[in-house]
């Protein structure tokens, strides 16, 4: 009976922890359009980028969230971007926090 017990506390406790993963992992996705214009921030910067969709995204970049110097890259105004982070949405804008800047053009 105790065995009973404690496999169903690993059951469920793996089920809670799998769909938390998995629920995370549907915000991030990949963005691509042009930067309109560049805000400088205390820790890295916000693009406002517009999409081929027409949609808007503020993307907030900094060294820290896309993984250390390394990746980080400054964009200018007028380069054309793709864009990997988790999205969510504030009263009617769009957000991006940026993980991965997969290409500038």
């Amino acid at each position: 009976m105790k065995n009973l017990k404690k496999i169903s506390l690993v059951v469920v406790l793996m089920t809670f922890v799998i769909s938390c993963t998995t629920m995370k992992d549907n915000n991030i996705k990949t963005i691509s359009g042009k930067v309109d214009s560049i805000e400088s921030g205390k820790d890295g910067y916000t693009a406002k980028v517009n999409t081929d969709t027409k949609e808007v995204y503020f993307a907030t970049i900094s060294i820290v969230n896309v993984g250390g110097p390394q990746n980080y890259k400054q964009l200018k105004i007028g380069d054309v971007v793709s864009l990997k982070g988790e999205i969510w949405k504030s009263d009617d804008e769009n957000h991006i926090k940026v993980t991965q800047i997969v290409s500038v053009k």
